[in-house]
């Protein structure tokens, strides 16, 4: 549909033999963020790697900028606006924040293209860190430069895998914060993540899996209103 940034229908996904994906679908509003929550090992870092095309899915269909992209190799579909943050973070530790920036620029078409300014802007506490090696940084430094390497690509989508994971409190409001300002300028994002307060704070729609299967799909409000619907799938509330 035309309001979707980006929609999976049907997705399997297998790991050699183990099937680990089994049909999963739902669909990333323009502009929205969609929560997807789960269980440790529900299949939440698997989906984003199989959107990504890290991983290439066995069946079904995903579709991005009216493109199926399944099938397409990772950089081809991050050309196309579909940028992954992976758990982990995994900047490159011997550049400077600025040189990590840099080496990810894309030009890609849109109104208010990203730079290395602009992402300062986002995350103050990069800019007095520019020229200081990416590997020496703070966890929750190093993940706003995840973040920020992510937009200098300019994407349409942007997946966020586990953000908040293993940052201090104040830092996780920082992060928290950016994610937030991306959403009100109309990013279409996917953020997994294991604080649920957190993820019910920025959500607009709420996907649940259990193993590998969607098993709730509400809109955040519902969810909100009854906290249960998603809760008794998650198993750690």
């Amino acid at each position: 549909m035309a309001s979707d940034a980006l929609t999976l229908d049907g997705v399997h996904a297998h790991y050699g033999r183990s099937h680990v994906l089994h049909g999963v679908g739902f669909a990333l509003r323009k502009g929205h963020l969609l929560a997807l929550l789960g269980r440790n090992g529900a299949g939440k870092t698997t989906t984003m790697l199989t959107i990504a095309g890290l991983l290439k899915a066995t069946g079904g269909r995903i579709m991005a900028a009216d493109r199926e992209i399944e099938q397409l190799q990772p950089e081809t579909i991050a050309r196309l606006g579909v940028r992954l943050v992976p758990q982990g973070r995994r900047v490159f530790p011997s550049l400077t924040v600025q040189e990590n920036l840099t080496v990810a620029a894309q030009k890609r078409p849109g109104a208010n293209p990203w730079s290395v300014e602009r992402v300062f802007e986002l995350f103050p506490q990069l800019r007095p860190r520019h020229r200081q090696r990416a590997g020496t940084l703070s966890g929750g430094e190093q993940q706003m430069l995840a973040i920020g390497r992510a937009l200098m690509g300019n994407p349409d989508v942007l997946l966020l895998d586990e953000p908040s994971e293993g940052l201090a409190p104040l830092l996780v409001v920082a992060v928290a914060d950016g994610i937030a300002k991306l959403k009100r300028e109309g990013l279409s994002i996917i953020l997994v993540e294991q604080n649920f307060t957190l993820a019910m704070n920025l959500a607009d729609d709420v996907v649940v899996l259990n193993t590998g299967r969607v098993v709730c799909s509400e809109s955040a409000d519902a969810v909100r209103a009854n906290p249960d619907i998603a809760t008794r799938h998650l198993g750690l509330f």
